[in-house]
């Protein structure tokens, strides 16, 4: 149980950190992009009239769960070689 409130925790936070990373898979006009694997953060940029940034929820719980897999794989591999 500990190991996977660890994963869930790690992979918030590397989610929301990532968020800090550009990820423009092709030069588009209009936008930035936010996040790794998916992007789910985007910076308008051509007509930002008031509040420029926009949240895909859906790659943003995609994101989080694919990091908590990896996190998880990490710790399950830690636990399992450390003595």
């Amino acid at each position: 149980m500990k190991t996977v409130i660890l994963s869930l925790i790690g992979g918030v936070v590397i989610t929301l950190l990532t968020g800090l990373l550009s990820n423009m898979p092709a030069p588009l006009l209009g936008a930035e992009h936010y996040g790794y694997p998916i992007p789910w953060l985007f910076r308008l940029i051509l007509a930002p009239e008031y509040f420029p940034w926009r949240v895909d929820v859906m790659a943003l719980v995609v994101d989080v769960v694919v990091w908590t897999i990896v996190i998880g794989v990490a710790l399950f591999v830690w636990t399992k070689i450390k003595p």
